[in-house]
């Protein structure tokens, strides 16, 4: 289906184990914008959830499923759906969890952005974002990791690890996804590293976030050390490149 202005548009969301919250939130994302279709990534799920995704494909033309054998991260499950997505010729591919912390009544203030952008972030670290039900560790945790983002990668998105996104083909096309190195969740944030990099514009808008209310958190303290230690090795090698850079500069100039 597409959406007025922007073509045809599609809305992938991975999951694993999440059948408590599949339908509800597929449901929420079709009322909310009829024009938008859903692309549901599995990964294996053993609960069950690959099932019932098959089952919401078969009552609406406007869903469907891929299923993956394995569980191998979060990024990996996107970057399969979006290359899916592109082969199928959709003009705007988005991102969103299963578990109800994006809430699809908001995907209109994303869409609204994309007129002058290449990728939109809905975020929760610009002036009217907020986050709910997350304890005080979480909340440090996720804006120290943001800091840290920005000071080291030198970027000025507020919300660089963000998972509610839409993103224009040409953007996925020109960032090359085969070459994408991160499986996990620190994928948000070479996504968006990328999407700089090759000169493109990201806006961010608010959005409130919301603790899921079902289901367990794929969230880990090894999933935070694998962001930490990946976001650490690109800002040095971007250092090493810079400063490369301006050694080629000064011989030069010679």
């Amino acid at each position: 289906m597409s959406i007025e202005g922007l073509g045809r548009a599609v809305m992938v969301i991975p999951t694993y184990n999440e059948a408590d919250n599949l339908a509800w939130i597929v449901g929420r994302v079709r009322a909310a914008q009829p024009g938008l279709d859903v692309l549901i990534v599995d990964d294996g799920s053993p609960d069950g959830t690959g099932r019932l995704a098959e089952e919401l494909a078969a009552a609406d033309p406007a869903i469907s499923v891929l299923h993956r054998t394995e569980k191998a991260g979060l990024g990996a499950a996107y970057l399969h759906g979006f290359s899916v997505a592109l082969d199928a010729g959709y003009d705007v591919i988005g991102e969103m969890d299963a578990d109800g912390s994006h809430q699809p009544e908001q995907l209109h203030l994303l869409l609204d952005a994309l007129g002058s952008a290449d990728l939109v972030i809905g975020s929760r670290y610009v002036p009217g974002g907020s986050v709910v039900n997350w304890p005080l560790r979480r909340r440090l945790l996720s804006r120290g990791g943001n800091v840290y983002v920005r000071l080291l990668l030198g970027i000025g998105v507020r919300d660089a690890t963000a998972g509610f996104r839409l993103f224009r083909r040409h953007t996925l096309e020109k960032i090359e996804l085969d070459t994408v190195q991160a499986t996990g969740y620190v994928f948000q944030t070479e996504m968006v590293t990328r999407t700089l990099n090759a000169g493109l514009t990201v806006r961010e808008v608010p959005i409130e976030f919301i603790e899921r209310e079902r289901g367990a958190s794929k969230m880990s303290g090894a999933v935070a050390t694998e962001s930490l230690r990946l976001v650490t090795r690109w800002g040095l090698q971007q250092r090493r490149e810079r400063r490369a850079t301006r050694r080629r500069e000064r011989s030069q100039a010679r």
